[in-house]
Formats: structure tokens, C-alpha cells, sequence
């Protein structure tokens, strides 16, 4: 469980997330919706001090409140992040990077020049749930964008997470390709009972695969609710800004 109160973000003058109170409940799959600007992303790297919040506390089951070092290190140990671009070392292997999960409590050097059979084999257990056993000493340069973004998940699952942080994990992906990664990380969080919070712009993926979806617009939490609630009104509220007649709601047809 992660839970935020009244947690904000502000640049000088700007407000990128305004201050809002939200929780989120052990083995739940949760989509923050919203397009490009909402906040998703801000809000996500709040979530593990990657951003951190000019004002409200986080607090995390098992951690505490996020207001040390020590406990936000403690924190990062436990949340694996999957990104948009993949963040991959292309020259290296798809192991070695998945190697790079046990950074966050090995450090650098043991985690990725030094590494023991125990974390070799739970980066090569990784790549094979996610099936690129096969491909472990595969440069990550030369795999395909889904094959890469499910390298970053096995990276996640090496860290042994209870968290995962997905930000925008599908959209540089064709639809089909899409699918079959989202379908894959909600299977594994599902099966290991790991808290998920996925950014995506495309409304169907998240209705398809969310327990809940959380809308942003402009900064602001506007929806949050299951998605056979999510109606016609509520996307209206995260896609189209005061003034603004034009914008459509995505699918994955429009990325």
C-alpha cells in the first residue's frame, strides 16, 4: 500500500500537480489517465521521490512516511520502474540489463560486473516469465521495441518489487504489441500480488486492463473510478480542458 496526502508539486510559479489525497491498495492494477501535460508522470515520480513534492507526505506500508533518506532508499529498494523508452544500455545483453534490477540494493559495481548466482538466476527466471529466455545474451540494441520494453519488465522483477511504476510503458508500441505487454505485466503483478501504477493516454488499454482508473487534466485528479463507470462525462473531464472543443479521446488506433 501507498498512500499520498495532500502531496503537490510546484516549479517557482508553475503548478505541475495540484495537491491531491490517494491511495493505493496492495495487488491493484491502477491506470492514471490523462494526455500529454496531465501530471501522470509528475505524480508517478513523486511516488518514489524521483520528483520530489513541494508539499504533503507519502507514506508506504512497511516503509513509513517518506520523510528520511534512509526510508525514501528503503522505498526505492522495493519499487521497480518501467519506462517509455525503455531505458536499456543497448550494448550491453538483455540479462546484463536485467541484471541491473539488483542495483538498487547490491549498488552498481556487485550488480552489474559482480553479480551472484542467486541474482543471475532471478534475472534469468525474470527474462523467462516474460519469455526472453532465449534472447538472454541478446544485445539490447538488437531486440524489438516490445522485446526491449519486456526486458525492462524482467529488470523490474529482478528488484523483487511490491511496487511497480510503469510511466506511458506502451506508448512508443504498435496497438498489437501494446497489448501483449500490458497483458503480460498485469498477469505477473496479479500473480505476485505487486502494487501496479501504469500511465497511459489511450482509453481503451485502460478500461481493458485497469482495476481503477485515476484521470488527471491540467494537474488536477478530475475521475476516479472503476472502469465500466468511466462514461462519456468523465473522459470529457480528462481530454478537454475549459474552452478547448477539439481534442478527442485516443486509442490505441491514434498512437
Amino acid at each position: 500500500m501507498i498512500a499520498l496526502f495532500d502531496v503537490g508539486v510546484r516549479y517557482d510559479t508553475t503548478i505541475a500537480l495540484h495537491p491531491l489525497t490517494i491511495r493505493f491498495d496492495a495487488g491493484t492494477f491502477t491506470v492514471l489517465l490523462g494526455p500529454s501535460g496531465a501530471g501522470k508522470s509528475t505524480l508517478l515520480r513523486c511516488m518514489n521521490h524521483l520528483v520530489t513534492p513541494s508539499s504533503g507526505v507519502i507514506e508506504v506500508a512497511g516503509v513509513g512516511k517518506l520523510n528520511t533518506s534512509a526510508r525514501i532508499r528503503a522505498h526505492r529498494r522495493r519499487t521497480g520502474m518501467i519506462f517509455q523508452q525503455h531505458q536499456l544500455i543497448g550494448r550491453h545483453t538483455a540479462l546484463r540489463n536485467a541484471l541491473l534490477g539488483s542495483v538498487a540494493s547490491t549498488g552498481l559495481l556487485r550488480g552489474l560486473w559482480r553479480a551472484d548466482r542467486g541474482q543471475t538466476y532471478r534475472a534469468l527466471a525474470a527474462l523467462d516469465r516474460v519469455g526472453l529466455l532465449g534472447k538472454a545474451t541478446v544485445r539490447a540494441d538488437r531486440l524489438s521495441g516490445g522485446e526491449q520494453q519486456r526486458v525492462g519488465i524482467a529488470r523490474a522483477l529482478t528488484q523483487q518489487p511490491d511496487i511497480v511504476l510503469a510511466d506511458e510503458p506502451v506508448a512508443s508500441l504498435d496497438p498489437e504489441t501494446a497489448v501483449g505487454v500490458l497483458s503480460l505485466l498485469r498477469e505477473i503483478c496479479r500473480q505476485d500480488g505487486i502494487t501496479a501504477v501504469v500511465s497511459l493516454h489511450q482509453v481503451d488499454l485502460a478500461r481493458r486492463f485497469a482495476d481503477r482508473i485515476v484521470g488527471l487534466s491540467e494537474g488536477r485528479l478530475v475521475v476516479d473510478d472503476q472502469p465500466g463507470r468511466i462514461d462519456a462525462a468523465q473522459l470529457t473531464r480528462i481530454y478537454r480542458s475549459p474552452g478547448d472543443t477539439h481534442r478527442s479521446v485516443p486509442t490505441t488506433k491514434e498512437c
